[in-house]
């Protein structure tokens, strides 16, 4: 790698912010065929793409086993002009957790895994605090593994330490990455409580690899993607260069550059192109896929007894309130919602419950939602942040079950 330890430092001290945001879009093509019942939804993209001024967004419908919306809104690519359309491909960002969370309850299971063994011992190496040594799967399922990004930060962005450390440059495969997180102390004692960790989504994807003997990426594909024919979500690449046919070009809210990661090392380049540690996002948020390809997934939960991916009982455990205060009030009354097993749930009537995930990295936004009247949607964008601060997918969220009047 051509990147010196001095050149890696000193650009990414230096890393720019062009100044502007994107021009406000005044008028929104769409793609797709049109649902004349759905098309409050197409009143909602066109008018929140202009005043967002996002350059594109995707959205899909389905309701019990039937896609019934697909449909691009907006530029597929800002500087082209080229149209989102149905089949654009877009960075999913967290809402591959869901998909590694079915992989691995997919080996739970296959008597491959118990939901309580711990992950050191299928990591392969010794840690250097022994907290790690009560890490189990499933507080890395519920986000209870004992890392919080509030204290130590989130080892994913981390490449300065993670370089200081070993002397070994970026970009770092999520082998390396937790690897690196084995000589660093936990936050807190693994159970005790949650904190979103991105890293206990990489350590479960180390496991995926261990007991299977297979490529993470291959065994979602084979055990997860297959089954319902998803043939068009695969892990992304971080460059220009190497992305993929019919995906969207991702364009940061604050035109932010950087320094690549990637070839051509040391340059500086758009942020969502290179300047992220973006294939070391895998199991955690590396997919690319269609809004369809994702609300055909939540889709296929709504039914638990013909479910092709999971049995019943399973899917009770992937929505089921966790233990402690992860899960429960200072008074033990159940949160409202909470974090399952790779979903967040708002338990809604009896055994019925929303699930749904958000995604967001440079240049790309999404969100995935399955409710419990056998609805389902999913939205992603090709920018991230919203006009008025915060994000897009939170924005959205009260819109898109506005829009649907029941």
């Amino acid at each position: 790698m051509n990147l010196s330890r001095r050149r890696f430092l000193g650009v990414a001290a230096a890393l720019a912010a062009a100044p502007g945001v994107w021009a406000q879009t005044t008028e929104v093509t769409a793609t797709g065929e049109m649902v004349p019942d759905l098309a409050a939804f197409d009143e909602l993209m066109a008018r929140f793409v202009r005043e967002q001024g996002v350059p594109g967004a995707s959205l899909a419908i389905a309701h019990r086993g039937k896609l019934l919306y697909a449909r691009g809104f907006g530029l597929a690519d800002r500087d082209t002009g080229a149209l989102v359309r149905p089949t654009t491909r877009f960075r999913i960002a967290s809402v591959s957790k869901p998909f590694t969370a079915v992989a691995i309850l997919k080996l739970i299971e296959q008597g491959k895994l118990g939901l309580d063994d711990p992950v050191l011992p299928l990591l392969g190496r010794p840690a250097k605090d022994p907290r790690w040594s009560r890490v189990t799967i499933r507080h890395c399922l519920q986000h209870r593994g004992g890392w919080d990004r509030a204290i130590s930060g989130d080892p994913i962005g981390q490449m300065g330490e993670i370089f200081h450390t070993t002397g070994i440059p970026p970009p770092y495969d999520p082998a390396q990455i937790v690897r690196y997180m084995l000589g660093r102390p936990l936050d807190f004692e693994p159970g005790a409580r949650m904190a979103y960790s991105n890293l206990g989504y990489l350590v479960l994807g180390r496991v995926i690899e261990k007991v299977t003997r297979m490529d993470y990426e291959a065994w979602v594909r084979a055990i997860v993607l297959q089954p319902l024919h998803l043939d068009s979500m695969k892990l992304g690449k971080a460059t220009w260069a190497d992305r993929a046919p019919d995906e969207a070009r991702y364009h940061a809210r604050d035109n932010r550059t950087g320094i690549s990661l990637y070839p051509p090392f040391g340059a500086i380049v758009p942020y969502p192109y290179g300047a992220e540690n973006f294939e070391g996002f895998e199991a955690h948020g590396g997919w690319i896929a269609t809004a369809a390809d994702l609300v055909r997934f939540a889709d296929a939960f709504h039914d638990p007894a013909k479910c092709p991916l999971l049995k019943p009982e399973t899917i009770a455990w992937m929505q089921a309130c966790p233990e402690g205060v992860a899960g429960h009030e200072a008074d033990g009354q159940p949160k409202a919602a909470y974090y399952g097993y790779g979903w967040m749930v708002r338990p809604v009537k009896g055994d019925q419950a929303n699930l749904w995930h958000s995604g967001l990295i440079a240049g790309s936004e999404s969100l995935l939602v399955k409710r419990w009247d056998g609805w389902s949607w999913a939205v992603l964008f090709n920018g991230n942040g919203a006009a008025q601060g915060g994000n897009l997918s939170t924005a959205i969220d009260p819109l898109l079950h506005r829009a649907l009047g029941h």
